[in-house]
């Protein structure tokens, strides 16, 4: 079995599926601008009608478009439009150096610098992980289950299994049960039952851990790092062979993850800015969910 990356599954419905012609695909792309302009709270519907100038059916029918391929979501609350994780995590690739990667770049090179072993970041794409980077140590020896760019089924490593235990617990359910089919035929070591047992245990200890699971003798521990408004962001996580993985270590190495996803935090709150001018949201780090999701 290759280990090092799993492809997604089969990705929404286009974003042009029900309408023709180029003038659609460009009054999509114009509500996507529209409403990616306000990241903190969203749109509501009246607002983008007005904004874009377009009836509200069309704009109805196009924001159904956007929200299949990933690109917008409704906040089931507030009913409000806002951008999509697929937007995020396309945004997060296509330009580096001013996303996620950039500010957590400091963090990946100090745990790797301090622990000399290999530090990753890890965001979730749909109902998957997707490794954006891995930071080597200068620890000779070294482990490689984890490249950038490969991809595995949330809960499957030490940054997955992080980001996936931070999630409520119907998320929770939802992707343990679309990921199912393919963690019984590749991830022999990650049935449904052990990963949810591995969600408590990382709810308990506040950090991730992968015991060689994924890979022989290399060992994994991790923890997720939140936005101002509690959604999760994604995961840092440091990976080791397993003599660099006693009891007494995994404690050290928590300490200094935790202390860099409080880092991460304060430096995702500017981007949780209004539009009319109001201060960013204060950071208030949380601690991972225990017990069930209100």
């Amino acid at each position: 079995m290759d280990c090092r990356e799993e492809r997604l599954p089969h990705q929404s419905a286009a974003l042009g599926a029900g309408l023709s012609g180029s003038q659609s695909v460009d009054r999509a792309l114009g509500l996507l601008s529209l409403i990616g302009r306000e990241p903190a709270e969203g749109l509501p519907l009246g607002e983008i009608v007005a904004g874009s100038g377009l009836n509200k059916p069309t704009t109805r029918r196009l924001l159904m478009a956007l929200m299949r391929a990933g690109l917008v979501e409704q906040e089931p609350q507030t009913r409000r439009y806002c951008l999509g994780e697929e937007a995020f995590v396309l945004g997060v690739l296509a330009a580096r150096r001013h996303g996620l990667l950039e500010m957590a770049m400091d963090s990946l090179r100090r745990l790797a610098r301090e622990t000399q072993d290999t530090s990753f970041l890890t965001v979730r794409r749909e109902t998957y992980a997707i490794c954006l980077h891995r930071e080597e140590g200068t620890y000779p020896v070294r482990t490689h289950a984890l490249q950038g760019g490969d991809q595995h089924p949330l809960g499957v490593g030490a940054g997955s299994l992080a980001i996936l235990a931070a999630l409520p617990d119907g998320d929770v359910d939802r992707i343990v049960a679309a990921n199912e089919a393919a963690l019984l035929a590749r991830y022999p070591g990650f049935a449904p039952e052990a990963i949810r047992a591995d969600i408590v245990a990382t709810r308990e200890r506040g950090v991730s851990l992968n015991p060689g699971r994924l890979v022989a003798s290399s060992w994994g521990i991790g923890r997720a790092f939140r936005y101002p408004d509690g959604r999760v962001a994604g995961a840092l996580s440091i990976a080791a062979i397993d003599s660099r993985m006693t009891p007494a270590r995994q404690s050290e190495l928590a300490a200094l993850l935790t202390r860099e996803a409080v880092r991460m935090e304060a430096l995702l709150a500017p981007m949780f800015l209004s539009k009319r001018g109001e201060k960013p949201m204060a950071a208030k780090p949380q601690p991972i969910e225990t017990g069930r999701a209100r």
